[in-house]
């Protein structure tokens, strides 16, 4: 008999808390793989990561709208149009408010300032990356 086969009493056996396989090796060990652990991970974080994925598709969406309607940095569009190309006002990522009070969403460098009548002037903002 090998030593490592005595159990002491009230010593239990160590399982994968993913696939249920025997544990050998770190009495902190949790996982028998890098695969298993990785695996937890996505299974256990799954349903606050389906939020993030679909905030982050919505953004990406405004963000591609917005840059194919102003290929040349500022444009006046309406607001139909926006909506038709399937533009969600309900998300972007920051604001920005003028001295004299307008304020301009931004979905990342690309943003939108709503006028009268239902236009929208769309701005690129390529200072973006250099303020904090």
């Amino acid at each position: 008999m090998y030593i490592s086969e005595f159990k002491s009493p009230g010593m239990e056996k160590r399982i994968c808390l993913e696939c249920g396989e025997a544990l050998h090796g770190r009495a902190d060990q949790k996982f028998c793989s890098d695969a298993c652990r990785t695996a937890y991970h996505n299974r256990t974080h799954a349903d606050r990561e389906t939020i993030i994925r679909k905030i982050n598709s919505i953004l990406r969406r405004n963000r591609n709208i917005l840059m194919r309607l102003n290929p040349t940095g500022k444009v006046k569009v309406s607001r139909e149009k926006l909506i038709r190309e399937g533009f969600n006002f309900s998300y972007h990522t920051n604001t920005y408010r003028t001295k004299n009070g307008n304020t301009y969403y931004y979905c990342y460098d690309q943003g939108y300032l709503p006028l009268a009548d239902g236009i929208y002037f769309l701005v690129r903002r390529q200072e973006y990356v250099d303020q904090d």
